[in-house]
């Protein structure tokens, strides 16, 4: 009898490569509860993704893969319990609950199993939320350890997404672990009063991806889709770790919202497209729907809206109208006021400055923004020559508007957006 054929190399790979995607969050988080550390608990679920590679191949990829990799990594962090000889009534625990549960012989889990540890890896899944996010690492560290850590990107995907150099993007995530094991930070939900503060710190990773994401900071592209993709994914996932929490549905909220406009912010020849300017035909209505879903979620929590709400009110404004002239501008520059009480920022000014000139002519916001020159946290920051620049330009100040614009394409790092400016100058 012939051996069946085995196979292929390629689809297997891309099966684990979807299966690692969606499920290596849950495999990590499930094994650093086991080992308290998140560093070892990537590795293992990597040696687990490398025993798939190898072996798949030959036997063929399981009923449930996702099931197979957790057994494989959760059984690997057994044998290091064993060889630490750690507490022997704690190693005697664990051994009586992991392999009362997971079967050694056949690597797979039964559906009954899966649901036993469901509840468990959501809450692995919430500390591991907390524990690559900690205020205690620097802001690129968290970002980097986030999206390896919870969005299964590899070092390359990362380093591609950022435009830096693959070795900055591993050194960011090795001295980021390395920060974490050091400084023994607890694999654990924070107790409520820290809860502020580290929640803070987790949105603040979310939105940032999300933004370089929405507007590139520079390179040869507007957008970069796969990280507003990913950021989303992960505020959906966080809402549903924290569904009492109002700032996580107001960021989800905010995301969604934004994205909708994702297909008519870019041209034919990928040149950005301004919200004014914007085909609203393409904006995606389900996106759209469900982000006024999670805002009106925020919004019954008892705390009210916070920064992130406000955001996506202010969005939500935008998506209810069918044409630029029918949206409320007023209405939006009374939500920046909250924002500026609630968050008071440069760029919150600025975007306030826009809102005001829109509602109550550019002379008004000119006034706004006149304010904000002389502020040393934008003196570098694009957008205030440029939004200064519009201005100018709509009071028929030409010459001093093609001075902004000509500033405003100095200081930007993004080819695109630079291309549009000196358009603008040219007039």
């Amino acid at each position: 009898m012939s051996r069946p054929e085995l196979p292929q190399t390629q689809q297997v790979q891309k099966v684990v490569e979807a299966v690692w995607r969606m499920e290596s969050a849950k495999i990590i988080a499930s094994v650093a509860r086991m080992l308290r550390d998140v560093g070892q608990a990537e590795e293992l679920a990597q040696d687990a993704l490398v025993n798939a590679l190898e072996r798949w191949p030959r036997s063929g990829v399981p009923d449930n893969p996702a099931a197979w990799l957790m057994t494989v990594a959760r059984n690997s962090a057994l044998d290091v319990l064993r060889r630490r000889k750690l507490h022997q009534d704690k190693e005697a625990e664990l051994s009586y609950e992991i392999e009362g549960q997971l079967q050694a012989a056949a690597p797979d889990l039964d559906a009954e199993l899966e649901a036993a540890l469901e509840q468990d890896i959501g809450d692995d899944m919430l500390r591991l939320v907390f524990t690559a996010c900690h205020p205690l690492l620097p802001t690129e560290g968290r970002v980097a350890l986030t999206l390896r850590l919870l969005g299964g990107l590899s070092t390359t995907e990362i380093a591609r997404a950022y435009l830096v150099p693959e070795a900055t993007v591993a050194q960011r995530i090795v001295r980021a672990k390395r920060t974490l094991a050091e400084a023994r930070v607890p694999f654990e939900v924070p107790r409520a009063q820290e809860l502020g503060e580290r929640l803070a710190s987790v949105l603040q990773v979310i939105y940032l991806i999300y933004n370089e994401g929405y507007s590139a900071s520079s390179g040869a592209d507007w957008m970069r889709p796969a990280l507003c993709e990913e950021a989303l994914r992960l505020g959906r996932i966080l809402a549903e770790l924290a569904p009492e929490e109002p700032e996580v549905h107001g960021l989800v909220a905010l995301m969604e919202i934004q994205s909708s406009r994702a297909r008519a912010r870019v041209g034919p020849q990928g040149e950005p497209v301004l919200l004014l300017e914007q085909d609203r035909a393409r904006w995606d209505q389900l996106l759209i729907r469900r982000g006024l879903a999670a805002l009106e979620r925020a919004g019954r929590q008892q705390q009210g809206l916070g920064p992130y709400g406000l955001q996506a009110a202010i969005a939500a404004c935008h998506a209810r109208a069918r044409t630029a002239d029918a949206t409320d501008w007023q209405g939006i520059a009374a939500l920046y006021d909250a924002l500026a009480q609630l968050m008071p920022s440069p760029v919150v000014e600025l975007n306030r400055a826009v809102a005001v000139a829109m509602a109550f002519g550019p002379a008004a916001g000119l006034e706004v923004v006149d304010g904000l020159m002389e502020v040393a946290a934008l003196r570098q920051y694009h957008l205030l020559p440029s939004v200064r620049g519009d201005f100018l330009a709509k009071l028929g100040r030409m010459a001093e508007a093609r001075e902004e614009f000509e500033r405003a394409a100095t200081l930007t790092q993004n080819e695109r957006e630079r291309t549009l400016l000196l358009a603008r100058a040219r007039g």
